[in-house]
């Protein structure tokens, strides 16, 4: 007796024969075109608004050793090797390279932020990015962002590397709370370190030096500072205080100008009383 055929078993089967035979051939289509093509084009991306190294440079290092893309078949390009090239420079923080069928290579960077630049008492000059890494200067672009100078034993001992000291990471904490406050990110023009080895900070407006002391506590610091501004020093004037000390909880110390009284005014802030009346008030004793 013939059993019945199942012929729904039989239809899968050819159609997955069918499906692997057809992408064989594909991909033997696939490798034989890829084998014959060149590179035709190299298109270069660079993201970010930073400057530190252009399209020309990028290709430099694509090319290193006289290894053209260009004219190069595309089989004999290592993609993975162009990328790790990419991501040994110093001022790039994530390199993509990929390739279509038609002879193009693509290749996607982003540059590193930089937001601080420090002056080491070695006369070594680096930024430091928002990641706490060390970068070396470019001879392309100089970017606009806080200086810390003075006092820093922080070193660059290679291309790309983090910080190592917690002066360092103080200085960086400092300087990304500042740079996120439109306010503060106009009035701040400098940070100084002292023999004392404490944070000063350098403003745009006023003669005077804020002594920030460590990277502690900063949001309460730069809102008391903020509390001197707007109560004290309209009533005193910017040249009173060549000294306003942030180092203490819940007050401000102004040391005076050498053309003023030589005494220490402090200035009691009620901070806590502040946010809650919604009235920021401040008192000077004499």
């Amino acid at each position: 007796m013939i059993k019945k055929l199942n012929w729904r078993l039989i239809f899968i089967s050819t159609a997955w024969i069918t499906s692997t035979v057809a992408l064989l051939v594909l991909m033997s289509f696939v490798g034989s075109k890829k084998a014959q093509m060149v590179c035709k084009e190299l298109r270069i991306f660079i993201k970010g608004s930073q400057y530190f190294i252009d399209k020309q440079e990028v290709g430099n290092i694509l090319s290193a050793n006289n290894n053209a893309i260009i004219g190069s078949r595309m089989e004999a390009i290592n993609l993975q090797d162009l990328e790790n090239r990419l991501k040994a420079n110093p001022f790039i923080e994530y390199a993509k390279v990929y390739a279509d069928m038609d002879g193009t290579v693509f290749v996607d960077v982003s540059q590193r932020l930089p937001v601080l630049r420090i002056m080491n008492h070695f006369n070594q000059d680096f930024y430091v990015d928002q990641h706490g890494l060390k970068i070396p200067l470019s001879n392309n672009f100089t970017a606009m962002v806080l200086v810390a100078n003075g006092d820093i034993d922080e070193m660059l001992t290679a291309k790309l590397d983090t910080l190592h000291t917690d002066l360092a990471k103080g200085l960086l904490k400092t300087a990304q709370f500042i740079r996120k406050d439109s306010l503060w990110n106009a009035q701040i023009a400098q940070i100084f370190v002292n023999n004392k080895r404490e944070i000063e900070l350098i403003p745009r407006v006023g003669n005077n030096r804020i002594l920030l002391g460590l990277a502690d506590s900063l949001t309460t610091k730069f809102n008391n500072l903020y509390i001197f501004y707007k109560n004290v020093i309209p009533r005193v004037g910017w040249d009173t205080y060549k000294i306003i000390n942030l180092k203490y909880a819940n007050q401000v110390v102004g040391v005076k100008s050498d053309n003023r009284k030589s005494d220490t005014s402090k200035v009691k802030l009620a901070v806590a009383d502040s946010i809650k009346l919604n009235s920021k008030k401040a008192l000077i004793k004499k």
